[in-house]
């Protein structure tokens, strides 16, 4: 009998599919899919349709499911996409078939339903096992891209680097930094490392004692870390909490921490102004000779 359903819904695939295309467009009103161009959302539907017809015919098609699983996670659209999709699939085939059924009573229909649900439910499963899969694929990539730049550290002068902290710092951020830093000191060969920490909302006791940690492990194997961008308020909120920062140098801005980084260095900043008219004194007076 599910057979004989199977050939009805893919010899009337044609109307079927116009059946669920305009129950489909009917939901793009009210629900995620709103805000998406009407071409794009027809030639998707398109595709997701004939996605589940392949499936029907071939018993499942592993392929076809995950390229379309994964173009749907691409496009930004929502698990509830897939599901709802397949949900009207299954209302409108068994509407279809009990409209060409010639007896209709609750056997009839029991039948129809059950055979019907032999199709749609491996294809339900198929499709969200496939669309979580590539999702916390995508999702786990992207947490390694945060985790990189959260704690980025940039050389920008030979012996000296700086490390921008933004936002909240927690543990697990904390021993990234940890290791960004001592990593970094090794492989760029840095005397001084400055911690910029003007973009860290808050600096409580716990975030202190972090940072603390990571300054003395910088001095265990031979560089000086200076901290910086400590504004009036973190400054306070050091205090209070009774926080010793005394171990390693601290400035309010990064600018002043460069200059302290250039002294420990053995350099200093030159005013090229100034030595631009010392040089034309010079001139002046060998002229003049």
């Amino acid at each position: 009998m599910s057979q004989d359903f199977k050939k009805i819904v893919i010899e009337n695939s044609d109307s079927i599919v116009q059946m669920w295309m305009s129950e489909i467009n009917s939901l793009k009103q009210d629900n995620y899919t709103a805000n998406i161009s009407d071409e794009l959302f027809e030639s998707t539907n398109r595709e997701f349709v004939n996605v589940i017809f392949t499936s029907i015919k071939n018993q499942g098609s592993a392929k076809v499911v995950e390229d379309f699983s994964e173009k749907i996670i691409n496009l930004g659209w929502p698990l509830s996409y897939i599901t709802d999709g397949l949900q009207v699939f299954r209302r409108v085939s068994v509407d279809y078939i009990l409209g060409q059924s010639v007896k209709v009573d609750s056997a009839h229909i029991s039948d129809v339903m059950k055979s019907v649900d032999v199709w749609v439910e491996p294809l339900i499963r198929q499709l969200v096992n496939e669309y979580s899969g590539s999702w916390e694929h995508i999702v786990s990539l992207q947490r390694v891209a945060l985790q990189e730049l959260s704690a980025p550290l940039i050389p920008v002068m030979d012996r000296i680097t700086v490390m921008p902290l933004i936002g909240t710092i927690d543990t697990e951020r904390a021993k990234l930094i940890m290791e960004n830093l001592l990593e970094g000191v090794i492989k760029h060969n840095s005397e001084v490392v400055l911690i910029d920490i003007t973009g860290v909302p808050v600096v409580d006791t716990m975030v202190a004692h972090h940072i603390i940690q990571a300054a003395e492990a910088v001095r265990l194997i031979g560089s000086t870390c200076i901290l910086v961008g400590i504004r009036p308020e973190i400054a306070q909120t050091i205090v209070n909490l009774g926080i010793d920062l005394g171990k390693f140098p601290t400035k309010s801005s990064l600018r002043k921490g460069f200059t302290r980084a250039l002294e420990i260095t053995n350099r200093k900043v030159i005013d090229l102004e100034d030595n631009d008219e010392s040089i034309e004194k010079m001139i002046e007076s060998l002229q003049g000779e």
